[in-house]
């Protein structure tokens, strides 16, 4: 049975284990058909230039490509970079992001509406928690991603 998902990592970055799917047909919905496609800075600077006259990489892009259909362009190196700016780990700050790009490609700007949904899926996704404690239906327990002591 086909999924409707799928991911490339075209980076060295190991990327957090996140329940993609899950979050995809929970936001989405079952019929909607996503890539997530994880690049290199200077990709996404090239990328970013092409479609939005950006001379810089930036953390995340989304593309609707047809009406059920789209796909999520993520540079882990600038999410990580980015991640303490927002006081939340790379784990967090990386899954908020994807919430983030889904609501886009299912046609929100920026709003009060889109912040109170984005609140809503990070707290289902990730409890809050700071230490990057994440729900994993798919799994039927929980993952804890460990810190770096500091």
């Amino acid at each position: 049975m086909e999924k409707n998902f799928g991911s490339i990592n075209k980076t060295k970055s190991k990327l957090p284990r996140l329940p993609f799917l899950q979050m995809k047909d929970d936001i989405l919905g079952k019929n909607y058909t996503l890539s997530l496609a994880f690049v290199n800075e200077h990709e996404s600077k090239t990328i970013n230039k092409k479609y939005r006259d950006k001379h810089k990489p930036t953390n995340i892009l989304s593309f609707l490509l047809h009406k059920n259909e789209g796909e999520i362009i993520m540079c882990p190196s600038v999410i990580k970079r980015e991640a303490k700016n927002f006081d939340k780990t790379f784990t967090q700050f990386f899954g908020f992001l994807v919430i983030h790009g889904m609501l886009h490609l299912k046609g929100m700007e920026h709003s009060s509406t889109m912040e109170k949904l984005e609140k809503k899926y990070d707290t289902k996704y990730f409890s809050g928690n700071r230490r990057g404690v994440i729900h994993d239906a798919s799994r039927g327990r929980r993952i804890l991603e460990r810190r770096k002591k500091s």
